[in-house]
């Protein structure tokens, strides 16, 4: 169990410069939670709903993350800082990384039968900060869903997810094989060649094209003021 727990840390620091040893992971919120999850989890298998839910409630008020008792988590799940919402039937696998303030959301079916109705995530997947995962679709293995993006529809095996409502865009190979991306998002260095750039890049190159514009229209009214001088 010691080794179990230690090569979980050690998981975390992978994808995380901040902690200088695996005693300040241990207190990170998201791990605190996850730890709690496993024994409401347990709980909630043994159909002792009501401690489960106490369980819930109690991580719930001490680390801001709110995980269903029956959600179903993999290996070396990394919450980073919290305010993150996971439903019952939310199936996660090994190795996955969200960011704070994620929901993975259901559905809110018409005929009141619960059933499957949140999302399955895949081993190796990543979701920004801010992202919403609604409904009972599935993100592929090394799927990533960048910063604020809304997924509403199954997402490919290595696809991004960016925008409202989020658009995949498929990542080059060497892209694909990388072993974890910040926030899922690549940087723009990383995202040249691919059809959907970065959304600050495309602002960027906006703002430029505005201000070129704006010179010509400058360029020619001085023009038509000469002109008019001149008759």
């Amino acid at each position: 169990m010691l080794q179990r727990l230690t090569a979980y840390l050690d998981s975390i620091r992978a994808r995380d410069p901040a902690p200088r040893s695996r005693w300040e992971v241990l207190f990170y919120p998201g791990v605190l939670a996850l730890g709690f999850h496993r024994i409401a989890h347990w709980l909630y298998g043994a159909q002792l709903f009501f401690l489960a839910r106490f369980v819930n409630h109690f991580s719930r008020f001490l680390t801001a993350i709110d995980i269903h008792p029956g959600a179903t988590i993999g290996k070396n799940f990394f919450i980073d800082h919290g305010f993150t919402v996971i439903g019952e039937t939310a199936e996660i696998g090994d190795n996955v990384t969200i960011y704070q303030c994620v929901t993975l959301g259901g559905t809110n079916p018409t005929n009141g039968v619960g059933g499957k109705r949140h999302p399955t995530l895949k081993d190796n997947v990543i979701i920004g900060s801010g992202a919403q995962i609604i409904g009972p679709i599935t993100v592929g293995e090394r799927g990533r869903v960048g910063a604020n993006a809304v997924v509403m529809d199954d997402v490919p095996e290595g696809a991004t997810m960016i925008g409202l409502k989020a658009r995949s865009t498929l990542v080059p190979a060497e892209q694909w094989i990388r072993e974890f991306i910040p926030y899922g998002t690549p940087n723009c260095e990383d995202a040249e060649g691919n059809r959907i750039d970065c959304i600050e890049k495309l602002e960027g190159e906006l703002a430029q094209l505005r201000a070129e514009m704006a010179s010509l229209k400058a360029a020619q009214d001085q023009s038509f003021k000469r002109s008019g001088t001149d008759d």
